[in-house]
């Protein structure tokens, strides 16, 4: 699958188009300002670029040299705060703290372990009061909701429908 978007970002800026509106509509909604954000399958950018349009630092991860490329670029353009990490998301261990993790409908090209080694990689560097964001198919958000509900921390569900997962760490 990489490979797919690999090409897709060569060929074209700004691929999947605006940012997801459920994304939009949550970061709008905070009071915080300057947070730590994680953008897990950050592609070209598009939800990255407009989350530190906000304020946030924002740590972009993706497979794509392209994607990761364009998104520096442009954040540089824009003098914002972007800093990226070209690896495999199933690989990534995050070395940081994040006030947010958003993963916009990555997971979804995983195999099913996979998703939940990710899962298990990122939850430990969500902050107390900290959110995960997930966009995925409904299919597989099942998993999803019974890794957070055995996990060693207490998750909130904010959102749960339409194939959005969005939780707080208490």
């Amino acid at each position: 699958m990489s490979l797919k978007y690999e090409k897709l970002y060569k060929n074209e800026r700004n691929v999947l188009g605006q940012p997801t509106q459920e994304f939009v509509d949550f970061f709008n909604s905070l009071k915080e300002v300057e947070l730590n954000v994680l953008d897990l399958g950050c592609g070209q950018g598009r939800d990255a670029l407009f989350i530190a349009r906000l304020g946030h630092s924002v740590f972009g991860v993706d497979i794509s040299p392209s994607g990761i490329a364009q998104m520096l670029d442009d954040a540089m353009a824009e003098k914002l705060d972007v800093k990226a990490e070209c690896i495999d998301v199933v690989d990534f261990k995050p070395s940081d703290s994040y006030g947010i993790v958003l993963i916009d409908r990555t997971l979804h090209m995983l195999a099913a372990e996979d998703r939940l080694r990710v899962l298990s990689n990122i939850e430990t560097s969500v902050e107390k009061l900290g959110y995960i964001l997930i966009a995925d198919e409904n299919k597989n958000l099942q998993a999803m909701r019974d890794f957070f509900s055995s996990s060693q921390f207490n998750w909130e569900v904010l959102k749960d429908k339409k194939g959005f997962l969005f939780l707080q760490r208490m």
